[in-house]
């Protein structure tokens, strides 16, 4: 699939992981051999983001870096956080368009061109992937569909939003979009996602859902690290209390521009 090409654009698909030594190499050169195989008209990198690894993954983004130089590169974060890791990253990154999406490639790479395609022809700012519209295609666990559902349900309660899935490993946004937004980002860990959606939404950003087709656990040796009871309460919470912070960051976002 042939995208448009604005003013030479660069995309980062950066791949957050934290302990997954297990899967790393192999996902890194699927999403690779993907990529390299479209015949796509701007410039990409694939970007590991390490997260307070205790494993053998740094080694392995290393090495995976050497191998690939041009179009593999790694960022080695000690500490914790998947959302604090990206933040981190992606505030000092050179992209125009910058994605992410989980390390088990839960979505089928067939989705990247519509990820993409929307924020190259500036019509959006966000894309998302959504595993809750009719058009998706998933296979997952009743208790995790349920969980899920009910998740959104309350998020679009509380924070006024339209969308469908939060939560959706696969996820793009424009720089400049995302400097906007990066200081009122606060979660370290899964809420990031949220923030991320609500707050563009607040800043005025216009965002886009596209169908998925998710597949969970494609790897059957790997262990997922969201903790299913701890994490629901948690964000929850974290609903509450960006309830709350929302029109100050309204207004804050409003008087910067």
């Amino acid at each position: 699939m042939v995208l448009p090409i604005k003013n030479n654009m660069k995309v980062e698909f950066c791949l957050p992981v934290y302990n997954e030594e297990k899967i790393l190499a192999e996902s890194c050169q699927k999403l690779y051999n993907f990529l390299l195989n479209q015949n796509f008209n701007f410039s990409w990198q694939i970007v590991i983001v390490i997260n307070g690894s205790s494993d053998q993954s740094p080694l392995i983004a290393q090495k995976l870096s050497l191998e690939f130089t041009e179009k593999i590169n790694f960022e080695n974060i000690i500490e914790l956080g998947r959302g604090q890791a990206l933040k981190r990253y992606w505030l000092k990154s050179s992209a125009d368009i910058l994605v992410f999406m989980d390390i088990d490639l839960a979505v089928s790479l067939e989705a990247i061109p519509k990820l993409i395609e929307p924020i190259l022809n500036q019509e959006y700012q966000l894309v998302v992937g959504s595993r809750l519209l009719s058009s998706s295609q998933i296979k997952r666990s009743f208790i995790r569909e349920l969980s899920s559902q009910t998740y959104n349900f309350l998020s679009r309660r509380l924070l006024g939003h339209h969308l469908s899935d939060m939560q959706c490993g696969f996820k793009a946004i424009t720089k400049s979009a995302f400097i906007t937004i990066a200081p009122y980002l606060q979660d370290p860990n899964w809420f990031f996602d949220t923030e991320m959606i609500i707050i563009s939404l607040a800043a005025g950003y216009k965002a886009k859902e596209i169908p998925v087709n998710w597949q969970e656990n494609r790897y059957d040796r790997r262990k997922s690290k969201v903790k299913l009871l701890r994490d629901s309460n948690r964000m929850f919470r974290n609903l509450i209390r960006l309830r709350r912070r929302l029109p100050n960051i309204s207004q804050a976002i409003k008087n910067t521009n």
